[in-house]
C-alpha cells in the first residue's frame, strides 16, 4: 500500500495563549516552536501501522510519502518525520499567507495525479485554526470515497478499509473502498485502533506517536525529499478566502462574592433576571 500523508507546520499548540495580537489585528507567534499540528502526527503514526508489521517496525511494507506546503525550514519537521519510518518527503514551497484550505486541496490533488497513492491521510484538523476542510475538499476534486472523524482502521487486503467513524454519542462503522481519503482523530493512535493486513490481531502497540531517535533523524537525511512550486501542483493559485484581521474577546467583568444563598437567589432574580 501507498500512503501520502498530508502534514502541516504549526506554532507550538501547547503555547497557543503566548500568541499576540498587532495593533492591525494580525497574529504574531514570535518565540513559539515551530511544530507539527498533532492530528497530523497522529496521520502519519497510521500510515506507519498500516504498512508495517507491528512486531518488527523496522521494515517498511509500502510506501508512506509525506507532503507539506511551507517554506524551507519545514524541511527539519520533514527530516524528523523521515526519522520515524516515512520513505519519502515532499515540500511544496509556500507561506500560509499565500494558502487557503481550498488551494491546499487542489495543491494537493495535484500531487496526487502524480504520485498516484492508495489511500490520502491527514489529521482531521490542524491545531491553530481548527479548520477541517482540507480533506473533504480534496476527496471531492479527486472523486474518491473519504471517511472523516476516524478513530479505528482495519485494513482488508489493502483493497478496502473498515473504519470506525466517531459521530455523536456512538461509533459508524463505514467501509471504504480504496483509493479514499481518510482524515483520523486523537484516538486512532491507541494499541489497537489500527489494524494492518501485515500485524498480528493480537499485537498491540505502544499508545501515542513514535519519536525518531537523533540518530535516526540524522540517517534520514539520505532520504528523498524533493522540493516542488506551488505552480508544479495547483495551475490556478487563487485564493478563495482571506483572513482580514482577529481581535480579542472582551475581558469579563470580575465575579461577586455573595455571603450567603438567599443573597444569591436575590441577585440571581434581580440582577441575572432568571425566572
Amino acid at each position: 500500500m501507498k500512503i501520502l500523508v498530508a502534514v502541516k507546520r504549526v506554532a507550538d499548540p501547547d503555547n497557543l495563549n503566548k500568541i499576540k495580537l498587532s495593533a492591525q489585528g494580525k497574529v504574531d507567534t514570535t518565540g513559539l516552536e515551530p511544530k507539527p499540528s498533532p492530528y497530523d502526527d497522529y496521520a502519519l503514526e497510521t500510515a506507519l501501522r498500516l504498512t508495517e508489521n507491528g512486531t518488527n517496525t523496522k521494515a517498511r511494507l509500502g510506501e508512506v510519502v509525506v507532503v507539506t506546503f511551507a517554506p524551507k525550514d519545514a524541511e527539519q519537521m520533514l527530516r524528523a518525520m523521515l526519522g520515524t519510518g516515512a520513505d519519502r518527503a515532499i515540500r511544496v514551497d509556500a507561506t500560509d499567507d499565500a494558502l487557503d484550505g481550498d488551494l491546499v486541496a487542489r495543491g494537493l490533488k495535484g500531487i496526487v495525479e502524480k504520485e498516484k497513492p492508495d489511500l490520502v491521510l491527514l489529521g482531521y484538523q490542524q491545531a491553530e485554526s481548527e479548520s477541517n476542510e482540507v480533506g473533504q475538499m480534496l476527496a471531492e476534486y479527486l472523486g474518491w470515497p473519504q471517511a472523516t472523524f476516524v478513530g479505528h482502521i482495519q485494513s482488508e487486503d489493502d483493497k478496502a478499509l473498515l473504519v470506525g467513524r466517531e459521530i455523536e454519542g456512538a461509533t459508524a462503522q463505514v467501509r471504504v473502498t480504496l483509493p479514499a481519503v481518510v482524515t483520523v482523530l486523537d484516538k486512532i493512535v491507541k494499541p489497537k485502533s489500527v489494524q494492518s493486513k501485515h500485524t498480528p490481531a493480537t499485537h498491540a502497540y505502544p499508545e501515542g506517536v513514535r519519536f525518531a531517535a537523533l540518530m535516526a533523524i540524522m540517517a534520514a537525511k539520505k532520504k528523498p525529499l524533493a522540493e516542488l512550486k506551488l505552480a508544479d501542483v495547483a495551475a490556478d493559485a487563487t485564493l478563495k478566502v482571506k483572513y482580514g484581521a482577529a481581535e480579542l474577546p472582551p475581558k469579563r467583568a470580575a465575579g461577586v462574592k455573595v455571603k450567603d444563598v438567599k443573597e444569591l437567589v436575590a441577585k440571581l432574580k434581580t440582577e441575572a433576571k432568571v425566572v
